[in-house]
């Protein structure tokens, strides 16, 4: 037992407003409504909890982490409520991926979903501590997996620091989710299709729409693999979990609930783990830099791409290091290294052009010329706030992007389009041309389902506030305003 206080559980529980006794009842109550009437917390227990750090014993842990999910309105795993009893430095396992077993990993993704369904289910919709500014950097990574990608072992990486973002105590879930059975290599196929129809909805018209489904598949998914299966099955069922887990996390990032997307982008790389694949891992790591990214966290955001590029190893695909490149130029460009940025984008480009016709895999398909330009316009327009000179470079492509996407349908990511180009018109002095981008973009916004959307709208807003006295620009900026949704409105 630890003598230090839990400062997890005691910032939580303020949030809350309980008493301790109240917090005891409760857990007593709930514990009892899953099946476990044993259990008789005590307001001196809870005192000791918060005080003291004490660990309670299974299955206390998951009850009090229902408890706060369903009081905050936000998934709280045990992790966040500091009640992992952590690893001793030299008992770390010696096969680096011990702590992470598959059933572990099972475990982790149907009690994260079964809590995030719970919430959807009573329509709450989460907080502003999912938020950028409450998001950790690179610790999100549990120990387990941090070694497998980097090919550090588990001990050098206990002493780095801990790392609670997945882990914890075993046990069985304690949520009322079915279990289905082992399934054969018709229905997996049918899971891989599934994945196919949610990624081509969600690109069509943002994440709000269709989480919940996703997460609902993927809490599916995870009940099929508490179960054993053939090798080659549970490899493609491990892969659809990382992509069903990759995708919850864009929509939950696409919507604000940026707590939430980091930790299925980090579910995402365990179940890529379990298939074995460091690529679509790699991958998974790199979009926790995305979700950085886009709150202006770019020295953090390179750190962990050096961990998605030593995850997806010296061998990846062409296309997969295309991908990397273009999300770690973003952060170079965050950061105003000009020279880097054309370094990475010029490989990217290059990598891209070798394997354009071969065949991917279903994660990495959306990766094509339309997005290779698009985040080359993004990179080159973050660097133009440093740089003026980017400017250009980010008009050229962002145009290529549109004139390929004209058949595709895709509203949100041409919404995206019109946004960057705007900004690069505010910045390159060209307030007329800029004014016409967001009248398209105007135009398109009711039919978008995105937060992520409505920041980049912000961000491109304050750009004109050098033009604010201009009459059409005053009276465009009022529009923006009345447009996005009131909590999102940008400020005066």
């Amino acid at each position: 037992m630890s003598r230090e206080p839990n400062t997890r559980l005691a910032d939580l529980f303020g949030l809350t407003g309980w008493s301790k006794g109240e917090l005891a009842r409760l857990v007593n109550r709930r514990g009892a409504a899953m099946g476990q009437q044993q259990l008789a917390t005590d307001t001196s227990r809870v005192r000791r909890w918060i005080e003291q750090g004490e660990i309670p014993r299974d299955p206390v842990p998951r009850v009090l982490a229902a408890v706060f999910t369903e009081r905050l309105g936000r998934v709280v795993s045990i992790e966040d409520l500091g009640l992992v009893r952590h690893r001793q430095l030299g008992a770390a396992p010696a096969h680096c991926g011990e702590a992470g077993r598959p059933e572990r990993t099972a475990q982790i993704l149907t009690e994260f979903t079964g809590m995030d369904l719970m919430l959807n289910r009573r329509g709450q919709t989460g907080s502003q501590h999912d938020r950028g500014s409450a998001l950790p950097g690179p610790e999100a990574v549990p120990d387990s997996l941090y070694a497998w990608l980097s090919g550090e072992t588990v001990a050098r990486v206990a002493a780095r620091a801990p790392r609670s973002m997945v882990g914890g105590a075993a046990g069985a879930p304690l949520l009322d989710v079915y279990e289905p059975g082992p399934v054969g290599a018709q229905e997996v196929e049918s899971l891989e299709l599934a994945f196919e129809v949610f990624r081509s909805w969600d690109a069509s018209r943002g994440g709000g729409l269709q989480r919940k489904a996703v997460i609902g598949q993927l809490n599916e998914v995870g009940g099929l693999l508490t179960h054993p299966h053939p090798p080659e099955l549970a490899r493609r069922l491990w892969l659809v979990a990382s992509n069903l887990a990759s995708l919850a996390g864009w929509m939950s990032h696409d919507v604000g609930l940026e707590a939430a997307a980091q930790r299925y982008f980090v579910i995402s790389a365990q179940a890529a783990k379990e298939a074995g694949d460091r690529e679509r891992a790699g991958e998974s790591v790199s979009r926790c830099a995305r979700q950085l990214l886009h709150h202006g966290r770019g020295g953090e955001a390179l750190d962990l791409m050096k961990l998605a590029r030593a995850g997806a190893g010296p061998g990846m695909a062409p296309r997969t290091r295309a991908m990397l490149n273009a999300v770690e130029a973003w952060a170079q460009a965050t950061l105003g290294n000009t020279r880097e940025v054309h370094r990475l984008l010029g490989e990217a480009e290059d990598c891209y052009a070798k394997d354009r016709d071969e065949p991917q895999p279903a994660w990495s398909r959306t990766f094509n010329e339309v997005e290779l330009n698009g985040m080359s316009s993004l990179v080159y327009r973050t660097l133009a706030e440093h740089d003026p000179g980017a400017a250009e470079r980010a008009e050229r492509h962002v145009l290529t992007s549109m004139r390929l996407r004209v058949e595709q349908g895709n509203e949100r990511s041409g919404a995206l389009d019109h946004v960057t180009l705007a900004s690069v018109h505010w910045i390159a002095g060209q307030p007329e041309a800029a004014q016409a981008q967001v009248e398209l973009v105007l135009e398109k916004i009711d039919a978008i389902s995105s937060l992520r959307t409505w920041d980049r709208l912000e961000k491109m807003y304050r750009l004109s506030d050098r033009y604010q006295s201009l009459p059409a620009v005053g009276e465009l900026r009022e529009r923006i305003r009345a447009a996005v949704p009131s909590a999102r409105r940008p400020a005066q």
